[in-house]
């Protein structure tokens, strides 16, 4: 963007003045902010500010395309105050004037607020708060291209925000998710004023291994949210009739007839939508298309601003790793505080003490140990690095953590397992006191620190593409109505997609392999990333191995077969065993080496329970599935039956290795 097209969008004085509906500013702003005195909790000692809002101003970006964005700005007695403030941003494909799901309070888990609101909490402190559509999404101009237009875009709006005369030249990022990847899409391009960040769920560390694919596999959660967001797209919406077909699509129907293919897919009306989607599917191979500053942030690590940031996830949410990731990535190049916050929410829930099946008790939410709430969690941060304020964040531990676990083991009021859980810190991540240990499997079943002292076993299953194994929960976000992320019982059900009659353990599956230790003679924590290791053949020349790790309920009055309470899971595309760049076939019946790495977790297994690995060759639909043929990604043309065998002797020891907490 040149200098007068950004000085074309600036707001001049008699702009502003126009849009707040006063009759006077002054004839000159300050060079420095108001300086009302603040009280102890950081609010005006006058009271909040009320609020305006600047609508839809027309934002150019660097090749002439304006993106739609909103400006809340303090005022006092119906006049605006001239500032210069500290400024918050957020630029989000969600709709910068609607509700936003994930703005849900403790005391209102069933309530979101919007944006509108949202940006009252801020601004009646003192900021300036601003939400942007991102390039053609709602009212914003351009193609979109999902995530890809991020950078630049980011880059562009923060340029024009420092040169507004609202902007006191300190501007801190918030958002959850997709308003997560933005904000790591605007860092890795190096933009300017960033002086403080909170990414919650999302930042893409690298979305080659989480959040777009996994382990050389395509999490399918971004088709479900192609066809949910093309239904609102500008292009759908302005054709009434193209509308009205797309909403009559059966998506359950296109679940059970893969593979698709351009212009047979559930969103082959929406063309920009299933280009990108087919896109991200068809480029397996991890080259230069997965190493762009939007969706790939550990490779621009140098290029973030070296500012005070929070990397925050959960252990059902689709970014942990991301998270941990980034903080590791960050922590060593940054001088400014780099802090990780890890809790046992899906995506953007941690309003609730619930996940899927499974509670985690009243500590499971923010309240009463990272902050009163999210809101003031958010607020106590910017609070002290936009604004100075010495609240005490500073002096708070690197690394926050929730160990699940602990709980009475029964049946709650609301129909879940009390499995319980309580907040850690650490001074780092992965723990400093987490002992890598080696859990083998065995032809009987067993899993255990002993290795395998035997020449040759094995064990051999069946992988049908067109039998998968259903995705109970998991670390799934995005994927209704055909999918839903959290902890169950790891038993088929009949709203769990891929689920028949007479919904039986997945434990019982034929092409399910369970190895368990002995019930536990007393409590083990295993906190941090797991990594399976396995030597696999097969009798085609692709296919994939799947790896679970759950927590093994024994049989109560409550649960009389027990609860097989899913934690962390992997998949490898055994294409990709060597490298992720260069893939290449199997030859049919040679022994390899594969390697699955599941996203962290933290759970403390009690005396009695069992830890139990599954070892799979499906995940449906969580991931893609993979033909066994060894045709390019995304562009399957036909289906066989795997004959899949995991060896584990002397030779090939099978095992996981759990970050034990000691």
């Amino acid at each position: 963007m040149t200098s007068d097209q950004f000085w074309q969008a600036r707001l001049s004085r008699r702009d502003f003045t126009r849009l707040v509906g006063v009759t006077a500013i002054g004839a000159s702003l300050p060079s420095c902010g108001p300086r009302d005195s603040v009280g102890p909790d950081g609010m005006p000692a006058d009271g909040p500010y009320d609020v305006a809002m600047l609508d839809t101003i027309m934002v150019p970006m660097r090749d002439g395309v304006r993106l739609a964005t909103d400006v809340h700005i303090p005022v006092r007695d119906g006049a605006p105050l001239p500032g210069p403030w500290p400024v918050i941003l957020e630029r989000t494909p969600y709709g910068r004037n609607r509700p936003s799901r994930s703005e849900r309070s403790v005391a209102e888990p069933d309530e979101a607020k919007s944006r509108a609101e949202v940006a009252r909490i801020f601004a009646e402190r003192g900021y300036v708060v601003v939400y942007q559509d991102v390039r053609g999404r709602y009212d914003s101009e351009g193609l979109y291209r999902k995530y890809l237009d991020d950078a630049p875009d980011g880059y562009d709006t923060c340029a024009w925000i420092l040169d507004q005369p609202w902007c006191n030249g300190r501007i801190g990022t918030k958002g959850l998710s997709y308003a997560a990847h933005t904000q790591g899409a605007l860092a890795s391009a190096g933009a300017p004023g960033v002086a403080a960040m909170f990414l919650d769920s999302g930042g893409f560390s690298n979305s080659y291994q989480g959040g777009i694919r996994q382990g050389g596999a395509f999490e399918l959660k971004q088709a479900t949210w192609a066809y949910r967001n093309a239904l609102v797209s500008p292009e759908v919406t302005a054709d009434p009739e193209r509308e009205a077909r797309l909403q009559a699509v059966d998506i359950f129907r296109w679940f059970r007839e893969m593979p698709w293919s351009p212009g047979r897919s559930p969103v082959a009306l929406a063309p920009d939508y299933e280009e990108y989607l087919f896109e991200q599917w068809t480029k397996g191979d991890f080259d230069d298309y997965w190493k762009q500053p939007g969706i790939y942030a550990e490779g621009f690590h140098d290029e973030w601003p070296d500012a005070p940031m929070v990397h925050m996830s959960s252990w059902f949410d689709p970014y942990p790793r991301t998270a941990a990731d980034n903080y590791v990535g960050l922590r060593a190049r940054k001088r400014g505080p780099v802090r990780l916050i890890l809790g046992p929410w899906t995506h953007g829930d941690r309003s609730l003490t619930w996940a899927g099946d499974v509670d985690f008790g009243p500590e499971a939410t923010l309240d009463g140990q990272l902050a009163r709430d999210y809101w003031e969690l958010r607020v106590r941060w910017f609070d002290h690095w936009l604004r100075g304020i010495d609240n005490g964040v500073d002096r708070e531990p690197a690394v926050r953590y929730f160990v699940m676990g602990g709980g009475s083991g029964r049946k709650n009021a609301a129909g879940r397992l009390d499995h319980g859980g309580r907040w850690r810190s650490a001074d780092d991540w992965p723990l400093p006191n987490a002992v890598e240990t080696p859990y083998y499997l065995d032809a009987g079943g067993s899993l255990s620190p002993t290795e395998p002292d035997i020449d040759e076993t094995r064990l051999t299953y069946l992988y049908d593409p067109a039998d998968p194994v259903p995705s109970v929960g998991g670390t799934i976000t995005s994927g209704a109505p055909i999918m839903v992320g959290g902890a169950f019982d790891q038993r088929e059900r009949e709203d769990f997609f891929g689920s028949t009659e007479p919904f039986r353990p997945l434990a019982e599956r034929a092409d399910v392999l369970v190895f368990q230790t002995e019930p536990l003679d007393s409590d083990v924590e295993v906190t941090g990333p797991l990594v399976a290791r396995l030597w696999i053949s097969s009798d085609g020349p692709d296919t994939d191995f799947t790896a679970k790790l759950i927590d093994v309920y024994p049989a109560t009055a409550d649960y009389p077969e027990g609860f097989a309470m899913n934690l962390t899971d992997g998949i490898i595309r055994c294409r990709y065993r060597d490298s992720w760049e260069s893939p290449s076939l199997m030859e049919p019946g040679t022994v390899y080496e594969v390697t699955i790495e599941a996203f962290p977790t933290s759970n403390l297994f009690r005396a009695g329970h069992r830890i139990r690995l599954d070892v799979s060759s499906s995940n449906y639909p969580h991931f893609d599935l993979n033909f066994n043929t060894g045709e390019p990604e995304g562009r399957a043309t036909r289906s066989r039956v795997a004959t899949n065998t995991v060896w584990m002797d002397r030779t090939r020891p099978s095992h996981v290795v759990l970050p034990i907490v000691t």
